[in-house]
């Protein structure tokens, strides 16, 4: 979940993304999986693969004879999904590049995935383009892209906090995490060759923890929660994830827990 704009991380940032990302990040990598049908023997592309959470659930599905790549442009990402790839089969293989530019043979794959990525991509057609070279005849394509903020709770509080805390100009940045929508996604899909294109929209109830300590935690592990700390410092990240707290008042347990709704666009197509 990362390219060269809108979602970059630094520092200690890809540590803690791997570990707040996951409550709401795993549902959804076992749906962009289960899109392309994976077998034993696949080879399989995670495209902008952040810490490497669906590269690691590729390389279960696909066992010892077959192969994962993942690739994203930021370094600190693919250093931690390397430390954080587990020592089995099959070696998964990450590598920092750009959507635009995969250092891939033609139709070296049989499916290439991209959770939670899409939508940042600054060349989405030029991405696409990429992604159908390295992508076999009659391989398959799936990406996640979150859906429209209002129907995610948490984002929702999410962004009055990183505009209160970050401004009008971080808030605008923040959108650009909901511009994946269906039109966008399928129209560039199919314009890069892929057929049986569709887009559907998925939603998956998640158990979050004690949002008193999640909120500021998982906000510090995005560019805009950096941003936040880098001019308001520490203090304000904390006011920021009080502001998702409240907001929230009305969706968490008496243990501090909340269960909350998170709808993503599924897009699929068929090389």
């Amino acid at each position: 979940m990362a390219d060269e704009s809108g979602f970059q991380l630094k520092g200690s940032a890809p540590e803690r993304y791997e570990r707040y990302a996951a409550p709401f990040m795993v549902p959804f990598v076992e749906a962009v999986l289960d899109a392309v049908d994976l077998c034993p023997g696949a080879k399989v592309l995670d495209l902008a693969c952040g810490t490497g959470f669906a590269a690691r659930a590729a390389a279960a599905r696909v066992g010892p004879s077959g192969r994962v790549s993942g690739t994203d442009v930021n370094a600190g990402m693919i250093a931690m999904a390397a430390e954080q790839a587990p020592r089995m089969y099959p070696d998964i293989e990450f590598t920092v590049a750009s959507a635009e530019k995969l250092p891939y043979e033609d139709a070296a794959f049989d499916a290439v995935v991209c959770q939670q990525g899409v939508q940042f991509f600054p060349g989405l057609d030029a991405a696409f383009a990429e992604a159908a070279r390295v992508t076999r005849p009659g391989g398959r394509f799936a990406a996640t892209a979150w859906a429209a903020r209002e129907l995610i709770p948490y984002f929702v509080a999410q962004y009055e906090a990183v505009e209160e805390y970050g401004g009008k100009e971080l808030a605008a940045d923040y959108e650009g995490a909901f511009s994946g929508t269906p039109e966008r996604l399928s129209a560039a899909l199919r314009g890069a060759g892929f057929h049986e294109v569709a887009v559907r929209q998925i939603t998956f109830g998640i158990a979050l923890p004690p949002l008193d300590a999640y909120a500021p935690g998982q906000l510090s592990s995005t560019s805009w929660g950096q941003a936040i700390v880098d001019t308001a410092g520490e203090e304000g990240l904390q006011g920021a994830g009080r502001v998702v707290h409240t907001r929230l008042a009305n969706h968490t347990a008496p243990d501090g827990t909340a269960t909350l709704p998170f709808t993503a666009n599924l897009l699929t197509g068929i090389r």
